[in-house]
Parts: structure tokens; C-alpha cells; sequence
């Protein structure tokens, strides 16, 4: 891996390409979605339709386009017992933290006969997208269906691809665990429409949740405003702080490992020590080598990938909360202490002993992050996400003279008449 010094020119070169990587979407990619959210909008199941035969290769109509009951149960047979286990372990973690975060609305008194409140209501009906082609990925399906069940949504629908018009039987146990209320068989852009603007045979949504490919995420930022989403997401990343501290092996390690999503993942280390950004060069190339998908990591680590060597863990942390990365992980000597100096990321790995894979499956936390700097103002999927917040309010006749004439005085200062009428009105 590349070592570059934080004061070294070919640094803002190598942080401004990393910040800007897969941050817009080409032309001929975006007209593609635009013409495939239209026309499902338009002419509905009939698109939904031949979209799924032209893109996935495979036949649906309305009567075979949702996953039968034996359909599920057909696909929960083919689930090892110990793949079944692990995914139970995983979603039976994921509930325990997220039932944190449930908020509870409240009501007060503000003063004599003026009560004002808020109301916390689930949204009725969730579209979870899931990949389920060549890529697929249960513990996804997990982490955006559990925080839904957990917020009280009354019907929550995954769409899937499905490879050969068969559901995948991992997504399968997936939804099951989860709850999922209904499946159906189409992904792409078109997927995205058809839950947005609703079809004969699939329901209009109040949200969309799920990462999937680029055409899924330009159709996720063009229906936007027809329905919630939860994010865009980007590509994967991770940044390491480390120190003089840190066990070699586990930084090169998880670097790797998040290397190895696909060609736009990006891998970077900060570390104020030129041993330790040596060391893990080449305990790099010598893991590498042991790994499966290795073509796909060399062209991650080569473009997005590096070692940078700071001042201090003060600039590291600096540096780190200007990328606001995905994933952070600390193997400092303190790394409580670092924390409270962080103020933008996803996710945070404590130490050592926290790998980021932890966080993608079984320690409970979401793994559906904020990506490509927008932890600066977002956060991870949660409960709150699938809640909306409704304003109450109560005045007696004695409160509402209180503050009668400059409501209306407010009103005609903005040329309202019948504004500032509908309060005097009640005086007379």
C-alpha cells in the first residue's frame, strides 16, 4: 500500500479523489433511471414487467410477481440449520439495541389552559430493498426490517431480485426472522418506481430503505419526495486511527476486509508512527495473498486505499471527521478518550478487539451507515427512521386571549387578514 505523509502535496490530491469518489452519478446513468422510474409510473405492472425480463432475464406476471406462502416455506427448507442459527443469533442482537431507541411522544401543560405535545406514530407501510442476485445479503434485510417491526410499521414489503425467478432461501430466512409481510420478485430501478408510485400488484410506500446497485440509488434520489428514503449509498469505507499500540495483524486486516466489497470500497489508515505505517504495508501484501477475492481488493486498495502518516492522533482525528467516514475504527491506547473528539462518522470501533465485521453482523448495531462524507449530518438506520412526530396543541378560551392580539398583530404584519381574523373573531 501506498505510505503518503498528511503534509505531502500527493495528499490533497489522494483525499480530494477519496471524498469525490462515486459522489455523482454519470449522465447516461441517470437518464437510464429516469426513463425506467417514468415508465413504471405510467404504465405500472406492464413495465414492472418487461423491465424484470430485459434486466434479470426471468418472466413474472401478476399472478406469479409476489412469493407465495409455499414459495417461502419452500425456500426456508433449503437453510442449513447453522446458517438458520446465525442469522436467529444475529436478528435476536439486532432487536435488543434497537429497542433503545424507541421514543415515546409526550404532552405538558406549557401554562394555565394551553397544553401542547407530540405525538409519535409509525409510518403504516415500508418498501425494503434487498439484493438477491449474484450479491446477496441477509444480515442487510435484518438491520432495515427489525428497527420497522421494533417502530410498530403495520405492513413492511421487500422486494428482491430473484435469480431464475426463485426467491434466494437466505433472504428468505431473512424475512422470515424479521417479519416481512409480503415479497416480491423484482430489484433494479423498476423495483424502486413500482414500490414509490404503487402498481396493480404492489402497494405505494411511505418509505424506501436498502442499499443496492448504482441504478437502485439514482432511482432511490429520484422518487424522493413521492416517498421517504432512508440515504444514498455509497460506496464502502473504513478509516483505522492507530498508534504505536496497535496489533499489526488487525489493522491489515480489516483494511482488507473492507477492501475486498468491490473496486470503490476505500481502506485508509492514519497513524502518526512510520513503523507501524511500514509494518502494516507489508503485513498487507503478505494477508492478501491468503485471500479469495484479491483482483477486486488490489484495484481498492490501489485507487482508494493508503497509509498516511500524521503528526499527531490529534491531526488524525481531525483528518477523519473532515472524510466523515462509514466506519471508524480506534486501536489507540485510549480509545474512550479518543472518542470524544470524534465528530463524524457512522460507526465507531473501539480498540483492538472491535472489528468493523462485528458491526456488519452480529453485535446488534445497524450496518446501514451514512457514506461519502454525510455522516456530517446523518446518522445510521434506526428505529427513528420508521416514525413520524405529530404537533398537539390545546388553549382555553382564557389562554387564547392571552395571546390573541399578537397572533394577529403577527398576521396582518405579514398581510394575512383572515389570519389575524380567525383569532379576533373568537373574541367577540
Amino acid at each position: 500500500m501506498k505510505i503518503i505523509k498528511a503534509d505531502a502535496a500527493e495528499f490533497g490530491e489522494f483525499f480530494r479523489n477519496l471524498r469525490q469518489r462515486g459522489s455523482a452519478f454519470s449522465p447516461e446513468l441517470l437518464n437510464a433511471a429516469v426513463d425506467i422510474v417514468r415508465d413504471v409510473a405510467v404504465r405500472g405492472d406492464e413495465a414492472l414487467f418487461e423491465y424484470t425480463k430485459k434486466f434479470d432475464k426471468y418472466e413474472l406476471n401478476a399472478d406469479t410477481v409476489e412469493v407465495t406462502a409455499a414459495e417461502r416455506k419452500s425456500a426456508l427448507a433449503q437453510v442449513r440449520s447453522e446458517d438458520l442459527a446465525v442469522i436467529k443469533l444475529a436478528a435476536q442482537r439486532i432487536e435488543k439495541y434497537h429497542k433503545n431507541q424507541i421514543i415515546k411522544g409526550w404532552l405538558v401543560n406549557d401554562e394555565e389552559g394551553v397544553e401542547l405535545g407530540q405525538r409519535i406514530l409509525p409510518l403504516q407501510r415500508v418498501g425494503i430493498y434487498a439484493p438477491g442476485g449474484k450479491a446477496f445479503y441477509p444480515s442487510t434485510l435484518l438491520m432495515a426490517a427489525i428497527p420497522a417491526r421494533i417502530a410498530g410499521v403495520e405492513e413492511i414489503i421487500l422486494v428482491s431480485p430473484a435469480k431464475d425467478g426463485k426467491l434466494n432461501p437466505l433472504i428468505a430466512a431473512a424475512a422470515e426472522e424479521a417479519s416481512v409481510n409480503r415479497i416480491f420478485k423484482v430489484g433494479g430501478a423498476q423495483a424502486i418506481a413500482a414500490l414509490a408510485y404503487g402498481t396493480k400488484t404492489i402497494p405505494r410506500v411511505d418509505k424506501i430503505v436498502g442499499p443496492g446497485n448504482a441504478y437502485v440509488a439514482a432511482a432511490k434520489k429520484l422518487v424522493f419526495g413521492q416517498v421517504d428514503i432512508d440515504m444514498i449509498a455509497g460506496p464502502s469505507e473504513v478509516v483505522v486511527i492507530a498508534d504505536k499500540t496497535a496489533k499489526v495483524a488487525y489493522v491489515a486486516a480489516d483494511m482488507l476486509a473492507q477492501a475486498e466489497h468491490d473496486e470503490m470500497a476505500a481502506a485508509v489508515l492514519f497513524t502518526p508512527d512510520e513503523n507501524l505505517a511500514r509494518e502494516v504495508s507489508r503485513e498487507v501484501d503478505k494477508q492478501l495473498k491468503a485471500l479469495s477475492r484479491t483482483k477486486i481488493i488490489e484495484k481498492s486498495l490501489a485507487k482508494y486505499g493508503a497509509i498516511i502518516v500524521t503528526a499527531s492522533i490529534e491531526e488524525a482525528v481531525e483528518l477523519a471527521n473532515l472524510f466523515a467516514p462509514e466506519h471508524l475504527e480506534l486501536m489507540v491506547e485510549n480509545p474512550a478518550n479518543v472518542l470524544t473528539k470524534v465528530r463524524n462518522a457512522g460507526s465507531v470501533f473501539l480498540g483492538s478487539f472491535t472489528p468493523e465485521a462485528l458491526g456488519d453482523y452480529l453485535a446488534g448495531t445497524n450496518h446501514i451507515l451514512p457514506t461519502e462524507g454525510t455522516a456530517r449530518f446523518s446518522s445510521p438506520l434506526g428505529v427513528y427512521d420508521f416514525i413520524k412526530r405529530m404537533s398537539v396543541l390545546s388553549f382555553s378560551q382564557k389562554a387564547l386571549g392571552k395571546l390573541s392580539k399578537e397572533t394577529a398583530h403577527f398576521a396582518q404584519l405579514e398581510g394575512l387578514d383572515a389570519h389575524a381574523n380567525s383569532v379576533l373573531v373568537r373574541l367577540k
